[in-house]
């Protein structure tokens, strides 16, 4: 596989980023996940987190160098990701059940796999147009689909944030299985959260993913969306690839994973321990942060098994 690959996540206006990302790769197989945590303060973060590194621990131990069923193995990771989260809360107490959304793809042998739950979306970017879009678990969504409202209406409605679905609610998750599309050179790929969808148009995304590679497109697009949310910005967060036809080597900033051995993966994302407002918060000590990296450790151990 040859690929182009960049992620990032900021904070916005937000007192602390609950957001996760990771992406994760074999010799032949390409996993990226984006969650947007929900919940109390230090728990939308640990829903998320469990969720991002759940996934990429599943998927370092299956991608042997592919994973034999993606979308099943996705549907079966978030099921997963959900029992996890809900037994933290269990464990904890918790009045609230710690939530989040998740947005996950793999690329095998040029064919682009997706699920979600939520409304994290992926996008599927091809000459200039969003050729394949996930649907949000939203009420405002749902009014799309009765046609009570436009879909121009529902990107500027008040709460089309507001979501049915989502990982570690009291109901289990409906993890909606997305399509199965061969990848053409030159495609692009997003993963992101709402508070970056939100703040750009489907335009805005069509022109700046084709006509820039996401190194310089992904940042561009964070900043128009930060600039716009204002004092109210959400947290935002982004995972783009461009898609290169196969080659022998890797050129200029693209990857290739040919010289990789069958069972060698490569794994990037980010944790608490990296969340620099979380360790320059006041309400939350080092102590706490090393107790929920220790718990989500645990969750991961017992799970991923």
């Amino acid at each position: 596989m040859k690929f182009t690959i960049f992620q990032e996540t900021r904070q916005g206006a937000r007192q602390y980023n609950q957001d996760r990302m990771c992406y994760s790769y074999s010799r032949d197989s390409l996993l990226m996940v984006v969650a947007d945590g929900m919940g109390g303060h230090l728990h939308g973060e640990v829903a998320a987190q469990i969720t991002v590194e759940l996934l990429a621990e599943l998927f370092q131990k299956k991608a042997r160098p592919t994973i034999q069923n993606p979308h099943q193995f996705i549907a079966d990771g978030c099921m997963k990701c959900h029992d996890a989260i809900f037994n933290y809360a269990a464990n904890h107490s918790l009045l609230e059940t710690p939530r989040t959304t998740v947005v996950a793809a793999i690329v095998q042998d040029g064919v682009l796999y997706w699920a979600h739950v939520g409304d994290s979306r992926m996008y599927l970017v091809r000459n200039s147009q969003v050729v394949a879009r996930t649907r949000d678990h939203s009420k405002v969504q749902q009014m799309v689909d009765m046609g009570r409202l436009s879909a121009a209406e529902a990107e500027r409605h008040p709460e089309k944030n507001k979501i049915y679905n989502c990982l570690g609610s009291m109901f289990p998750p409906e993890v909606e299985i997305g399509g199965k599309m061969p990848l053409m050179d030159g495609d692009t790929v997003l993963l992101c959260t709402d508070g970056m969808w939100g703040g750009v148009t489907q335009g805005e995304l069509e022109q700046m993913l084709t006509g820039y590679p996401v190194l310089y497109a992904l940042p561009q697009l964070l900043d128009r969306a930060e600039v716009r949310g204002g004092t109210h910005c959400d947290n935002l967060t982004g995972v783009g690839i461009n898609w290169h036809e196969e080659d022998d080597v890797a050129s200029g900033d693209s990857l290739s994973t040919r010289k990789l051995t069958d069972g060698e993966v490569t794994t990037r994302l980010n944790t608490l321990a990296s969340d620099k407002a979380l360790k320059e918060s006041k309400e939350v000590t080092e102590a706490d942060i090393e107790a929920a990296i220790n718990e989500i450790q645990n969750a991961i151990n017992k799970y991923s098994r």
